[in-house]
């Protein structure tokens, strides 16, 4: 089975993630994918953070209904932070006959030499790479070039979506409608618990 992995905060949950994880699985042909909030990211806070419950919480609303995406508890459940170099060894010691494909942006994966054991996560996963417009896989090539495994990463084309979670959440402050940049069941979910600090708009 081919496996994706696709980790972030997810505070909260948008369509450009959606569309991501579903590019990757379409693309690459992967059979599933999982969907991971992060517990304590190694480099920074949390911006506005809701809790990580709520974070789940809303992942879990974002992708009820589709068979190719699951969320996983995997990192919430693991005492200290949250490191991905960990979630990829716990993963294959569960399913070690699966292959893992580690879902990333193109700045994250050419940020990759800074995490904790990249040679240890190239050896553990493929890096699945979102190219948007064709100017991810160059810049990759270049910073991977020096880590065994980097050559096995596989890329898919992304549209270029210019939402992210910062926007949301600005836009549920100042009282702005997020319908149609959240699924609706995410949307719902901020209002009836009035997260961000506004009264979010549907």
């Amino acid at each position: 089975m081919r496996l994706g992995v696709f980790g972030g905060a997810f505070n909260p949950p948008h369509i450009g993630h959606l569309i991501c994880v579903q590019e990757a699985c379409l693309q690459l042909g992967l059979d599933r994918a999982l969907v991971v909030p992060t517990a304590r990211p190694p480099h920074k806070e949390v911006d506005d953070e809701p809790g990580p419950e709520h974070r789940f919480e809303m992942c879990r609303r974002a992708v009820t209904g589709d068979g190719l995406l699951e969320v996983s508890r995997l990192e919430l459940d693991r005492q200290g932070t949250s490191y991905t170099v960990d979630t990829l060894e716990a993963l294959h010691s569960r399913v070690p006959d699966t292959e893992l494909f580690l879902i990333v942006g193109g700045d994250a994966a050419a940020g990759l030499p800074g995490w904790r054991s990249p040679e240890r996560i190239l050896s553990l996963a493929k890096l699945a790479v979102a190219d948007r417009c064709g100017t991810a896989s160059g810049g990759v090539t270049t910073a991977l070039a020096d880590l065994g495994g980097g050559d096995r990463s596989e890329f898919f084309r992304m549209p270029r979506i210019e939402i992210s979670s910062t926007a949301v959440r600005r836009r549920v402050r100042e009282e702005e409608p997020i319908r149609y940049l959240v699924p609706d069941a995410v949307a719902s979910y901020i209002q009836e618990h009035h997260l961000y600090g506004g009264c979010a708009q549907s």
